[in-house]
């Protein structure tokens, strides 16, 4: 059975962190990237990062780029999302997912994605 679960949400002031972390079971963890989502209400799910299976590549969206770190390590099937200096529209509920080009290939799109988790809330108070 696949799963990837995500943990590590919560509820932060701004201008602090969180650190996300989602364990995968049930493929071959190293063979896919890994991205990180968020989607708050009212609101399209949006592509945050993604992390490329060999860790040579990262992929940032511009809203999180220079705040968020991506990373993963295989031996644990478990990937990272680092977030600094959070800000209150950070708040979404945040998702990770499997996709299966290696490289990340349109990492911003849901759709290119065979996995997801059942998500984390995070929540940034001002």
């Amino acid at each position: 059975e696949v799963q990837l679960v995500e943990s590590g949400g919560g509820l932060v002031k701004a201008g602090g962190s969180l650190r996300l972390s989602c364990v995968v079971s049930g493929f071959s963890f190293a063979d896919y990237a890994i991205g990180w989502f968020r989607q708050a209400p009212g609101k399209a799910r949006e592509g945050v990062s993604c992390i490329s299976n060999r860790r040579n590549g990262t992929y940032y969206g511009a809203l999180v780029k220079g705040r968020f770190t991506i990373s993963r390590d295989n031996a644990k099937n478990t990937g990272y999302l680092q977030m600094n200096s959070l800000k209150p529209e950070d708040t979404a509920v945040y998702y990770c997912a499997a996709h299966s080009d290696p490289d990340c290939k349109d990492y911003y799109t849901p759709g290119e994605y065979d996995y997801w988790g059942q998500g984390t809330q995070v929540t940034v108070s001002s």
